[in-house]
């Protein structure tokens, strides 16, 4: 076997680094005489297919990608439909529910707040230090709708890191999952025996907001070319954490920036549609929202993107949107309400306070409902006849995750809006067949986007991920639907063609960091549309 060599300068010292290599295969006697890798493909897929439970299959692609990463991806890419739902939502919610007793070894670094002072140190307990690339850190607060799990929310950076890899190319050994423990509010972990995390009460924010600098600042020394993804921290925690340290360090918040860009870019597609049907200009869309938590403002605020881009203001373009809390429609006239949610308040109501969805429809009279309020059954068959009562082809977005906290189901949006809805959702659903047509339900999946995201940061060096590239993100997303897929009025491409989706959504981020002046990547700006994306391609890892 031949070891490649590089040298490398650490505090002044030059040293040799081993080059990471595809593993040699086993030597002659240590596999079975007629073992070859299509078969055990083969094998493989009927071994995962022979679990009746989406749970079990979870564990077995977990101890695939173990024991053989490169068949575990190799599968996952000649089967992203089926895989998708298993190692990302909606089975990674039941995994990380479960996590503290499905637990076989561990993945990633696990890093308490008892271990304040010497973060530094642990990191660089990591193997892989050189070749980290991209990690996602969760502190476990609001696990999708599943609230505060605490280190149980470990599975969601692991199900998200494997989906940069499937999805984008980036290389296993570059990836670092990594879960906080500050502790958990929810009492039946903290009673739990096997429960893996510390068992004390989450610490107050001060306490928390002092160490993430600390983290923050030792995440930057000890990994030098790291792009961070924050992922499932509490929403005031979520926004705070952005607004502190994104002009500082190159990271991104996937569920304010990156479910935005996902939806931002089915909306475009949805509101053509939409307004071809209507005959009414694309300015005169209005926006209603359920949910205004940290996923439910940061889609709004990307959305706003979607008017500026037909010529609007910023005040014009957030007039078209409105946000309906616990409490009902949010106005400024009623009353004290969290900070993230003032920008869109709106000043135009001072009426009693309006609670019932269905009043609030015919009140807003808007063209596009988005549910990111994790209440199941909240779109109801009243809401969805009042929609299509005002809307030739009404918008409806249930995009709470898991299945089980989604507000409606397809077929009961199909059903309600006799077959005329515009659909998109956080979960997977089945087609479904109505008058003779198949109908084929959007999936608002922030995996189209935040693969070819990190990416496009990754090459470019970018020194921090700018709004222009976020935005970027969602309109290569949106203008990646074939001829064939527009003519099944499909509002995402289809899953399958995510490596080609994704090395041009890098090519438009890096266009943008460039055009931004963040990247560092100085070189790439000389190249053309087509050898950039060809170099985006050859440096796609395949298994």
């Amino acid at each position: 076997m031949t070891i490649v060599l590089n040298p490398v300068w650490s505090n002044g010292v030059q040293k040799l680094k081993v080059v990471s290599q595809t593993p040699t295969k086993p030597a002659k006697g240590l596999l079975p005489p007629v073992h070859n890798d299509e078969i055990h493909a083969l094998r493989c897929l009927q071994q995962l297919r022979s679990k009746d439970k989406p749970i079990e299959k979870y564990i077995y692609l977990s101890q695939l990608k173990d024991a053989d990463h490169a068949m575990f991806y190799r599968l996952c890419l000649a089967n992203m439909a089926e895989f998708t739902p298993l190692i990302y939502t909606p089975t990674v919610g039941d995994a990380c529910l479960q996590y503290s007793h499905i637990f076989r070894r561990p993945e990633g670094l696990f890093i308490s707040i008892k271990d304040k002072g010497n973060i530094g140190k642990i990191l660089r307990n990591w193997p892989r230090k050189e070749e980290a690339r991209i990690s996602v850190v969760t502190d476990g607060s609001r696990i999708l709708g599943l609230g505060d799990l605490g280190v149980n929310g470990m599975p969601i950076s692991i199900g998200k890191l494997s989906l940069y890899v499937a999805g984008a190319g980036i290389r296993p050994e570059s990836t670092v999952p990594i879960c906080l423990d500050f502790g958990t509010d929810t009492q039946r972990y903290l009673d739990d025996p096997l429960y893996l995390g510390l068992r004390q009460r989450r610490v107050p924010f001060a306490e928390a907001a002092e160490f993430m600098e600390e983290f923050m600042q030792e995440m930057a020394t000890v990994f030098p070319k790291l792009l961070i993804q924050f992922e499932d921290f509490a929403t005031d925690k979520a926004f705070a954490y952005l607004e502190s340290f994104r002009n500082r360090y190159p990271l991104f918040n996937d569920d304010i920036q990156g479910t935005g860009a996902v939806v931002l870019s089915g909306f475009m597609n949805a509101a053509k549609l939409s307004s071809a049907a209507s005959g009414r200009p694309l300015t005169d869309h209005r926006i209603l929202f359920l949910g205004a938590g940290s996923a439910g403002v940061g889609v709004a605020m990307q959305l706003m993107s979607f008017f500026k881009l037909q010529g609007l203001s910023e005040e014009e373009a957030r007039d078209r949107i409105y946000l309906v809390d616990s409490q009902g429609l949010i106005f400024d006239g009623r009353g004290p309400m969290a900070e993230h949610k003032k920008y869109f308040s709106r000043k135009d109501y001072n009426g009693a306070p309006m609670k019932d969805l269905t009043e609030i429809i015919k009140y807003v009279q808007p063209t596009a409902l988005l549910g990111l309020s994790t209440t199941k059954g909240a779109f109801n068959q009243s809401v969805i006849e009042t929609m299509s009562a005002l809307n030739p082809r009404p918008i409806i977005f249930p995009l709470s995750n898991p299945v089980r906290l989604s507000e409606c189901e397809f077929h009961e949006a199909v059903e309600w809006s006799q077959g005329r809805v515009l659909f998109a959702s956080g979960s997977p659903f089945p087609e479904q067949e109505y008058n003779g047509r198949v109908l084929y339900p959007g999936q608002g999946n922030n995996m189209y986007i935040f693969p070819g995201l990190g990416l496009g940061a990754i090459l470019s060096r970018a020194s921090r991920v700018t709004d222009s590239m976020v935005e970027a993100s969602s309109l290569g997303l949106a203008d990646s639907l074939t001829q064939d897929e527009r003519a099944q009025d499909l509002l995402y491409p289809r899953v399958e063609r995510i490596r080609e989706i994704s090395a041009q959504i890098a090519l438009s981020v890096i266009r943008a960091a460039q055009k931004a002046g963040v990247d560092r990547s100085i070189d790439l700006r000389t190249m053309s549309d087509a050898e950039l994306l060809g170099f985006v391609r050859s440096r796609m890892w395949n298994p």
